[in-house]
């Protein structure tokens, strides 16, 4: 290894000058500790370092060593139900060789993957087969509902000289040998691939199928595709993470990536308690039999958030080459541009608004453009969806991490406090809110759950509007001088609000509801509102009508009516047509 001598330590910052050739982004090894560090600055024969480890113990004149490598991680099977840090080291592995107690000294050897575990390999190659890159040589059960597939991991044409027969293997053992201009190349079920470079595809494809979340005011109002960005912006305590939560728990992905990105610690075990004891929708098995957590805390050191998020993102785009829709959950991307911030201002960069660097843009640019629906090179056609929250400082969203984030990103949940403190969860503001995705999923939500779905959702959203605009009228006049229909619309969007919009997590008939419920939801309440609304113009008083108890019975649906008993709302819609049928006949008697 060629080596440097440290001349200056400013935190996690360390400057090395020696004849040694360095290059950009080279994973370096600092100090007799043996400290984790890249190469983020050359200038002639000084390197300019951030370590990704409590830098306390360094001195000046202690040796850097160069590897020659980038920054990787490690890719096989033996990723999901485990916890890594920024790095992708293993927090199984610290515990094993370091205690509860974690240290920095040869973190350098901690790797991803268990190389002692044995997979159960099947081959679905001959010998003689041509493979290309990220050709599947065969399959290992990782999971009960996730089948590793090992691809070739070499950007060449080759001719497969040896396949392993079918078997229990280590991620060392040579499963397959590929001939390539008559050199032979062995394969191992494990490659690494470089955090910070994309991993290529044949085709980017157009997003046009939803990622079912669960939640009715994704799903419905504000819809992401699979493959598509999202930003979840919200001040303290306005339930970012717990929405995060609820979409890595429900959503129809086949895989999520948890990245826990400087927030608190809790939040992470809250993670690692409940995942397990939760049951996918969608496979009937543990949660965490999809779950990848990368766990760097506010508690870790700030170097090594910064690199967490292309870690993960490195991640999903490994198991997105082999077919599986893979979800991201960055929480928060604020903290790593505040990771940013920090590392520029000990490398003495100027600063651009409110002290974050002016590269800025283009970094939130390359992590959020590594999302997408594509067609890989083996022709499997997978997805990365990346959901990213923001936590700007007092709910100002004006501030530039959420500003730049808008421009990158097609979904927009904004978080509202008043709304989260009156206990509406989730506090998705429908004001604010908006989806770039609606035009693209129109025909599937027609084609697969009902062609007048768009069609409800857009007298929803009217509905809403009105009643904001009645609400500045109420404000200044107030409610008792609006007409019976415009009372109608109030009394209608209450329901809309208190029912549809507000989505109980601890309620086990409300938590998750699938997108047919969703619509049988959003028609039922049209029906009585449109059924209302023609005997209100009639002359019926609305409080002859509200005296029913239709509105508040329909809010109270939610909790009462399983996710698999959808007749009930045909139920309530007939009971809706017979009540008010009764009010109308009693009209004309009194007329």
């Amino acid at each position: 290894m060629q080596e440097k001598t440290i001349i200056s330590i400013n935190g996690p910052v360390v400057k090395a000058r020696g004849e040694a050739d360095f290059a950009m982004h080279d994973l370096v090894i600092v100090g007799a500790s043996q400290l984790v560090g890249e190469v983020i600055k050359l200038d002639r024969d000084v390197a300019t370092i951030q370590v990704y480890e409590e830098t306390s113990g360094l001195k000046i004149g202690d040796k850097v060593l160069g590897t020659g490598e980038p920054l990787s991680v490690g890719l096989g099977p033996g990723l999901i139900g485990n916890v890594y840090d920024g790095m992708g080291r293993s927090l199984k592995g610290f515990g094993e060789a370091f205690g509860d107690f974690l240290k920095s000294e040869n973190a350098i050897n901690i790797g991803t993957l268990d190389k002692n575990r044995k997979w159960h390999f099947w081959p679905k190659l001959q010998i003689g087969s041509t493979v290309s890159f990220n050709t599947i040589l065969g399959e290992v059960k990782e999971t009960e509902v996730i089948n590793n597939k090992i691809m070739n991991p070499h950007n060449f044409d080759g001719e497969l000289t040896y396949i392993a027969l079918e078997g229990d293997y280590t991620i060392s053992d040579v499963i397959a040998k590929i001939k390539i201009e008559n050199k032979e190349y062995e394969i191992t079920m494990a490659q690494k691939w470089p955090v910070r470079h994309q991993r290529p595809y044949k085709e980017r494809l157009t997003a046009s199928t939803p990622l079912i979340t669960g939640q009715r005011v994704i799903d419905t109002m504000f819809p992401i595709a699979k493959g598509g960005t999202a930003m979840i912006p919200g001040g303290f305590g306005t339930g970012k993470t717990m929405l995060q939560h609820q979409i890595a728990k429900w959503s129809d992905s086949d895989i999520i990536v948890y990245i826990g990105c400087g927030e608190r610690g809790n939040e992470m075990t809250e993670v690692l308690e409940d995942f397990p004891k939760l049951i996918d929708p969608k496979t009937g098995r543990p949660l965490m039999e999809k779950t990848i957590l990368i766990a760097n805390t506010s508690n870790m050191p700030v170097a090594a958030r910064e690199t967490s998020i292309y870690t993960g993102i490195t991640i999903a785009e490994y198991y997105r080459d082999m077919g599986y829709h893979v979800a991201i959950m960055a929480d928060s991307t604020s903290r790593w541009a505040e990771a940013l911030r920090e590392i520029s201002g000990r490398l003495e960069e100027m600063p651009a608004e409110e002290g974050y660097p002016s590269y800025l843009p283009s970094r939130l640019s390359q992590v959020y453009g590594r999302a997408g629906l594509v067609k890989s090179f083996n022709n499997e056609i997978g997805s990365v969806s990346m959901i990213g929250a923001v936590s700007p400082q007092g709910s100002d969203f004006s501030e530039p991490v959420t500003q730049n984030t808008k421009r990158f990103v097609h979904v927009f949940w904004g978080l509202d406090r008043e709304l989260a403190y009156s206990r509406h969860y989730p506090a998705v503001n429908w004001k604010i809110s908006y989806s770039e995705y609606l035009d693209r999923l129109e025909d599937w939500f027609i084609t697969n759950i009902n062609e007048n779905f768009t069609k409800d959702r857009i007298e929803i959203v009217k509905l809403l509007q009105e009643e904001n605009e009645l609400q500045e009228i109420a404000k200044v006049v107030g409610q008792d001088v609006l007409s019976d229909t415009k009372k109608l619309v109030l009394e209608t969007c209450r329901a809309i609000r208190l029912g549809f919009l507000q989505q109980s997590a601890v309620s086990e008939n409300d938590t998750y509801v699938p997108i047919e419920k969703q619509y049988k939801m959003m028609s039922t309440i049209l029906k009585l509102y449109t059924i209302s609304l023609k005997l209100v113009e009639k002359g019926v008083p609305l409080s002859r009508i509200k005296g029913i108890g239709l509105f508040d019975e329909y809010i109270k649906l939610k909790f009462n009516v399983r996710n698999d008993q959808l007749f009930k709302f045909d139920e309530f819609n007939n009971k809706v047509v017979k009540e008010l049928k009764q009010v109308n006949e009693e009209y004309k008697e009194h007329c």
